[in-house]
């Protein structure tokens, strides 16, 4: 589906999405790296070219069929009724659509508000072709969006690996075993495929691919691609020789210093599955509404 375009507004005034919450309005505020949809100042969606769409993570996933989703979508059109058809007709349950719809809204939020994304411009009346699921407040997506945001760098400080192809390195023989969920990723890594193109073609959230990705690198099985020097074309080291040490060089002395890499092994490696945690924290919100 594509995205709306920009709508004109006063020059120099970026919208932002707590001033749109705060006079409710309705409509797309158009960010470098997606799209949020308001309705009464309210995000009722999300969309970003890097995270999966809501129709990715159900036919991909595995819970509709792409048939299943083809004829909702043309029996629906742009309306606004995809959402209500998949339901009314047995498809999904009620909570199934919620539940993802959340994870999607959340996911491309993240890159459309964080990231290095910001808002350009801002469509009044726009609305989501997906139609009325659940609302949620401005203020708790922006909340949630730090909050991934702290959590990536406390797994593994170095952005460069959400974007770069991801580049295997052979493990030194003490690197942590690797979980399911990390295998399916370590089997797409190529070092052509980039985090969102594994994600998508995983039919998993955007997010949570970066947070197995940066465990990896952290423990040591995904290479970290060095920062770009001056003059130098932006693209992964190739995989490290066994024994060799895979650090992004040193930052350039200034006021500004990058974080040192953390200790690989097993403490590092140590988590709970992250979409338990998504998912409890989805449904206490759920809970929270009933």
């Amino acid at each position: 589906m594509s995205m709306p375009r920009r709508a004109g507004g006063r020059a120099g005034h970026a919208p932002s999405l707590a001033g749109l919450a705060a006079e409710r309005a309705s409509g797309a505020l158009l960010c470098d790296a997606g799209t949020i949809y308001l309705r009464d100042g309210q995000v009722v969606h999300a969309e970003s070219p890097v995270a999966p769409g809501i129709e990715v993570l159900l036919t991909t996933g595995g819970r509709l069929t792409a048939d299943s989703w083809r004829e909702a979508v043309g029996r629906t059109g742009p309306d606004g009724g995809v959402g209500r058809f998949l339901v009314d007709t047995g498809r999904l349950s009620g909570a199934e659509l919620e539940i993802c719809h959340l994870g999607a809204l959340f996911d491309a939020a993240y890159f459309a508000l964080g990231h290095g994304s910001g808002p350009r411009g801002f469509q009044r009346g726009a609305a989501h072709w997906l139609g009325p699921v659940r609302a949620v407040g401005a203020v708790a997506v922006e909340r949630e969006t730090r909050r991934r945001g702290r959590l990536l760098d406390s797994l593994w400080p170095y952005p460069q690996v959400d974007t770069e192809p991801v580049v295997l390195r052979r493990p030194d023989g003490r690197a942590p075993a690797v979980t399911s969920r990390q295998r399916a990723v370590l089997a797409l890594a190529d070092g052509v495929r980039t985090p969102a193109r594994i994600a998508r073609e995983l039919g998993r959230p955007a997010f949570h691919t970066l947070i197995d990705i940066r465990r990896l690198a952290a423990a040591g099985h995904v290479a970290t691609p060095r920062p770009a020097r001056p003059g130098a074309p932006d693209r992964p080291d190739p995989p490290a020789r066994p024994g060799a040490p895979d650090r992004p060089d040193p930052p350039a002395r200034s006021g500004a210093c990058a974080p040192p890499a953390p200790d690989r092994g097993p403490a590092a490696a140590a988590f709970t599955d992250p979409d338990i945690d998504l998912l409890r924290r989805l449904r206490d919100a759920l809970e929270a509404t009933l």
